[in-house]
């Protein structure tokens, strides 16, 4: 048993909701096997277990895990490369990369590195866009067995307009993924993921047997892009042009319920929207992808008027690292500009979306999310170095919620000291 003495903070309901910032400046967790049993003043926690170790944190401020829910595995080595639109950008970035992946050897190289990534920026829990290659899936489940995060991942499936290299059949799509999920989902903290890219590379036969996967298999997820890029959609509908939109086609085949999170979708119809509040798919939000690749302004009003979840996702690598607090803050910056009128986002919202949003999203949120009594214990401990900008600005901010701001607007995996996940520590 230990006690962890910390400020924290975190968010238990949704400012979306009329909730607010939780923040205590002094507050012990007790934690058990993993669990918090407690959360109250330290000394009542140190009465209670009198020969528990007590861990002081109270130099940083504890957050909850990061919960990512879309970020690619085989584009750890593809960040960086702007100044395109997304089609030119797979072509000339992305997809030459996912080829090596067919490499073993290349393949467990990179899932060492995608996960470092992932524990390096604080996050404990992703919905990862995995690789087109089986053996490369398969390494990355066996990395994250090992290193403890909880993954839902899976093998992406294409069958057009992709390198031939990045192409499957039917039948071996639907051989190998079944072969993945017996190995991996329920694995500890793994589950398994129907993954067509795109339904630009993803024609209706594929994504029909991806449908029969998701019926046969009941608790696995899926996941897949939606409505990022003009062009893109455009080529959808020249492919589908008896589906009623982008989503559609992703409903025809079976894919389209509560445990489906589509990436983007910057360029919703009003009809989409309401479909994906009516099954309870999320939306996964990825705010310097959309800039980089100049995809376009996220609805966030819209999406929350009809009811869509929403959390973020980093994409890497269209998206500029993996780091939850970039990706909040960039969030903040799109929707004050939104020419069409952004929702005004508060430090609070932030945490939300880069938390609590996130395990909601992934049916997570009996387990994490935030830090209450029955959760388990994935956090993040930021503690920026002393006398560095972001430790003067939380010394020295005017409320909890400026505070929780300046580390959004100026925190990096650098000021990350220590990520638990389950009471385990993985960085620190």
């Amino acid at each position: 048993m230990i006690i962890y003495r910390a400020r924290i903070f975190d968010t238990p309901t949704s400012p979306f909701a009329g909730g607010s910032l939780r923040a205590e400046a002094d507050a012990s967790l007790v934690v058990d096997g993993g669990l918090i049993v407690a959360r109250t003043d330290f000394s009542v926690a140190r009465s209670a277990h009198p020969d528990a170790e007590v861990v002081d944190l109270r130099e940083g401020v504890l957050l909850p895990g990061f919960v990512d829910t879309h970020v690619h595995y085989p584009q750890v080595r593809a960040i960086g490369h702007l100044g395109m639109p997304l089609l030119e950008w797979l072509d000339s970035c992305a997809l030459p990369e996912e080829a090596r992946l067919g490499d073993e050897t290349y393949a467990r190289a990179l899932a060492s590195e995608f996960l470092r990534g992932l524990t390096s920026a604080g996050t404990t829990s992703a919905m990862v866009f995995g690789s087109h290659f089986a053996t490369a899936v398969d390494a990355l489940f066996a990395a994250a067995a090992e290193v403890g995060l909880r993954i839902t991942s899976g093998l992406v499936t294409s069958d057009r307009n992709l390198p031939e290299a990045l192409l499957t059949s039917v039948e071996r799509s639907v051989s190998e993924s079944q072969d993945l999920i017996d190995r991996w989902h329920g694995s500890g903290r793994l589950r398994f993921a129907v993954t067509p890219r795109f339904s630009y590379s993803a024609g209706p036969e594929l994504l029909a047997a991806g449908g029969e996967l998701l019926a046969a298999n009941p608790g696995i997820w899926v996941t897949s892009h939606l409505n990022e890029n003009r062009d893109e959609i455009a080529g959808v509908a020249a492919i589908f042009p008896e589906a009623l939109d982008y989503l559609d086609t992703y409903d025809r085949a079976g894919l389209l319920g509560r445990r489906t999170i589509l990436a983007h979708n910057v360029h919703p119809s009003d009809r989409e929207l309401g479909r994906m509040a009516e099954v309870g798919a999320s939306a996964a939000h990825c705010p310097t992808s959309n800039s980089a690749l100049a995809s376009g302004f996220f609805p966030l009003r819209r999406h929350l008027e009809r009811g869509v979840r929403v959390a973020l996702g980093s994409d890497v690598g269209a998206g500029t690292g993996f780091s939850l607090l970039k990706e909040g803050v960039q969030a903040y910056f799109m929707q004050q500009l939104d020419p069409a009128g952004g929702v005004p986002l508060t430090s609070a919202h932030l945490l939300y979306l880069a938390t609590a949003a996130g395990a909601e999203a992934l049916e997570l949120d009996a387990e994490v999310g935030d830090l209450s009594v029955g959760k388990r214990f994935d956090a993040v401990l930021v503690e920026p170095t002393p006398g560095e900008p972001l430790a003067v600005g939380i010394r020295h901010a005017h409320s909890d919620e400026d505070a929780l701001a300046k580390i959004f607007a100026m925190g990096t995996p650098g000021d990350i000291a220590r990520v638990w996940v389950d009471g385990e520590t993985v960085k620190g």
